[in-house]
């Protein structure tokens, strides 16, 4: 028998570190060729590692969370044969975590996207421990319910109070033995180690109300809250908010269904929003754009790869619909629905979580009223889109019903001008009202 080690891949584009997200063998395990043994992130696009080799798991070179330089020792599994290396070489040691670069430039939406289009390594942190839970108090036997009726206010002085607050207890629970009830320090020590308490109002036990989880933030979110820092550091952000009647632009969308909808597909309201986007970024190029500001270097596209944020069991991610001018609504329609599914299955390539030159972030019924949404740095801007909802309005002097919605989008003053905002996102909503413009070039 010999000894095979597998080291950490080179990933390719210059990449020379990556995180090791989930491990999917242990220690003893037997695995096969082309088995999956680890994920990693790069890039924020995961990556599944293979085995190249039948054989039994002998140790591992890291835990999940750890950052590993690419050609550090990732498993070391027994074979039959010769092995790669020295049977008698010492075990190896779990990789340490490397030291990172100066982080690249973040991609961060309202809700933190998936990819980025240079690689931002993440902060270099020991191995985190595992998922734990840690209850203030763990002893067996119970106390009464509440120690005094409903309204009667416990006694205790400003220490015994300061004591209980820090532990997490609630004084209408501690029996007290001091004169009329006063609640002592011996009687909170008491209370303590005779817990799990069960509380009558709501069947909670102490342990229940005292536990404390801590979850390591690694993977994907890691990456996520890096890149909002990053973004909200660096950008000076700036939100408009504007009110749009979309009440022609709904009735337009129910008679293309109608007509069309068996035969290309349902639309919803966000491929004519595109097509809208589209169309106003032609007015304004500066908006349609990338900001370097390690270059300090604004590129401006004439294609628009748009950004639509997707909700996915790992987080938000951003997959791309590239050339959304040169496409019809149902195109528009369909590559988004392909997009998100990919996204959300992670089958997602980093070509298509990557590359947008603005974005357009809408959470639906649940979108609110107002959002102020992150900018997907590099670019410029990103277009919020909130709940529509129908309500009374007042026209030619009638009131009558209207559906209603706000757009919420956030710029780049670095770049971007407040009053080119307004403009552009007027633009927009000139198009949503008069839905027949936006099919006029």
């Amino acid at each position: 028998m010999g000894i095979h080690v597998i080291k950490m891949p080179d990933i390719g584009e210059g990449i020379a570190e990556v995180e090791l997200v989930a491990w999917n063998v242990k220690v003893g395990d037997m695995i096969v060729e082309d088995q999956v043994m680890a994920d990693v992130m790069t890039d924020k696009a995961t990556i599944e590692i293979p085995s190249p080799v039948h054989g039994k798991v002998l140790a591992l070179g890291g835990a999940a969370g750890q950052v590993m330089a690419v050609g550090s020792e990732l498993i070391r599994i027994e074979v039959e044969g010769a092995g790669n290396v020295d049977a008698n070489a010492a075990a190896p040691v779990a990789a340490a975590p490397t030291t990172p670069a100066p982080a690249a430039k973040p991609a961060v939406t309202a809700a933190a996207p998936a990819v980025v289009e240079k690689a931002a390594p993440a902060t270099s942190t020991p191995a985190p421990a595992a998922v734990t839970t840690k209850p203030v108090a763990a002893k067996s036997n119970s106390l009464p319910s509440a120690a005094r009726a409903n309204g009667e206010k416990p006694i205790a002085s400003p220490a015994v109070r300061r004591r209980a607050w820090d532990l997490g207890i609630e004084l209408q629970f501690v029996p007290g033995t001091g004169t009329a009830g006063r609640i002592t320090h011996e009687d909170l020590e008491a209370y303590v180690a005779r817990g799990p308490v069960s509380i009558a109002s709501g069947g909670s036990s102490y342990r229940e109300l005292h536990e404390e989880t801590a979850i390591p933030v690694i993977g994907l979110r890691r990456k996520i809250a890096q890149k909002m820092q990053d973004a909200k550091r660096r950008i000076p952000h700036f939100s408009y908010v504007e009110e749009v009647d979309v009440t022609e632009l709904e009735a337009l969308r129910t008679q293309l269904n109608q007509k069309w909808g068996k035969e290309r597909g349902k639309l919803s309201l966000l491929p004519l929003l595109m097509r809208a986007v589209v169309l106003a970024v032609r007015d304004y190029p500066q908006i349609n754009a990338r900001y370097d500001d390690e270059a300090g270097v604004v590129t401006q596209f004439a294609a628009v790869h748009l950004g639509i944020a997707a909700q996915t069991p790992a987080g938000l991610m951003v997959p791309v619909v590239r050339h959304a001018e040169a496409r019809d609504l149902w195109s528009n329609a369909n590559e988004m629905g392909r997009l998100a599914e990919a996204a959300r299955t992670g089958k997602a390539t980093r070509e298509e979580l990557s590359g947008s030159t603005i974005t357009i972030s809408s959470l639906g019924a649940l979108g609110g009223i107002v959002s102020t949404p992150v900018i997907n740095s590099p670019e410029v801007a990103i277009i919020g889109v909130n709940k529509m909802v129908e309500r009374p309005m007042i026209r030619n002097g009638q009131v009558v019903a209207r559906k209603m919605m706000n757009l919420s989008s956030s710029f780049d003053h670095r770049v971007v001008d407040g009053m080119d905002a307004a403009q552009f996102i007027q633009t927009i909503r000139g198009y949503l009202e008069c839905p027949a413009t936006l099919f006029i070039e």
